[in-house]
């Protein structure tokens, strides 16, 4: 009954993504209850998956009444994250493990409303859809959709200043489809093909093969790309391992058989403009395995030098969907 009721709660988050209203208007400190997951396919042992090795997990609470709607997140410092929601706030905490360095909660949480440039936070859904972030250099930078921009903000503690400036964005206005633009902003490695440009990949801005407009905003290669599109499946966040590769996080949905993820790896040498990219699939997960609607992720380096892929869902405030994080390590000798 909850299964095929989360379904029914997951067709109208990710067809619609309609959620209540919001009227937080000012920064808040939150306390975030977890729940620690320790079996990613429910019901049994595995912890092997291709070349990913299941760490652990957490199902997250609050009663912070603008928690969830997690859209994308980035580690900032550590194991301190940044992450925007697509009710148009930010979301800073900390990531907390146990003894056998496994994820066991989140403390110092705290929510800051996505401000315009007069220093107002609208609640707005249609102006506030953060979808996408990228964090380099003292700036973060957020792709929103329905009103089709990326802007820049100030890498603070408390988030709590308006945009500094907008990011050409390449893609033609008239290919973004109002609710599937931009899902994915990441930075390239520094030393990698592409030189530390950001690249921008819409959720399903397809051109007429099928395929999924995606840009890289500057340097050398800057211009417009595409990635195959395949299994129904759309972008919803990717990061990029120290080698240059990309990681894609995808999401699909059915009535027949509800959410599954997926994650896709894309060599770096192949994004360049006018290219159309592929890749392997590294995992895919449907709903016999610890997952909602997945839609944010990143790559980061533990303190053992370990490279680790987290993810996190976006519960679309549905009390018959999950706040979920789950983290991997990359069992790949190339990175």
């Amino acid at each position: 009954m909850r299964a095929s009721a989360r379904r029914l709660l997951a067709a109208v988050g990710v067809s619609t993504f309609a959620l209540a209203a919001t009227v937080q208007t000012h920064a808040a400190s939150i306390e975030v209850q977890s729940r620690q997951i320790e079996q990613f396919r429910i019901g049994h042992q595995q912890t092997r998956f291709g070349t990913l090795e299941f760490v652990g997990g957490l199902e997250m609470v609050s009663t912070a009444r603008d928690f969830g709607a997690i859209s994308s997140m980035r580690f900032v410092s550590g194991t301190t994250f940044l992450a925007v929601t697509d009710t148009g706030f930010w979301l800073r905490g900390d990531l907390r493990h146990d003894a056998q360095s496994r994820p066991s909660g989140i403390s110092n949480a705290r929510m800051d409303p996505i401000r315009d440039e007069n220093g107002n936070a609208s609640g707005e859904k249609w102006t506030t859809d953060a979808e996408a972030l990228a964090v380099d250099k003292g700036r973060a930078t957020v792709g929103f959709e329905r009103v089709h921009r990326i802007v820049e903000y100030d890498l603070s503690e408390e988030m709590s200043g308006g945009p500094l400036s907008e990011v050409e964005y390449l893609i033609p206005r008239a290919e973004l489809r109002s609710n599937r633009s931009f899902e994915t902003i990441a930075y390239a490695p520094e030393g990698s093909a592409l030189s530390g440009a950001r690249i921008v990949i819409s959720e399903r801005s397809i051109d007429e093969n099928g395929n999924i407009f995606a840009a890289i905003l500057e340097g050398p290669r800057k211009g417009i790309f595409k990635v195959k599109r395949s299994d129904d499946f759309d972008v919803t966040d990717g990061a990029f391992l120290p080698s240059g590769d990309l990681i894609l996080l995808e999401r699909r949905f059915s009535m027949a058989t509800g959410v599954a993820m997926r994650l896709r790896r894309i060599a770096g040498d192949t994004l360049a403009k006018g290219a159309l990219v592929d890749g392997p699939v590294l995992l895919e997960a449907d709903m016999s395995y610890q997952i909602d609607n997945m839609e944010a992720m990143d790559v980061w380096q533990r303190q053992d030098g370990a490279t680790m892929i987290s993810i996190m869902s976006d519960d679309n405030h549905s009390i018959l969907q999950r706040n979920l994080y789950l983290e991997f390590t990359l069992q790949d000798q190339t990175d």
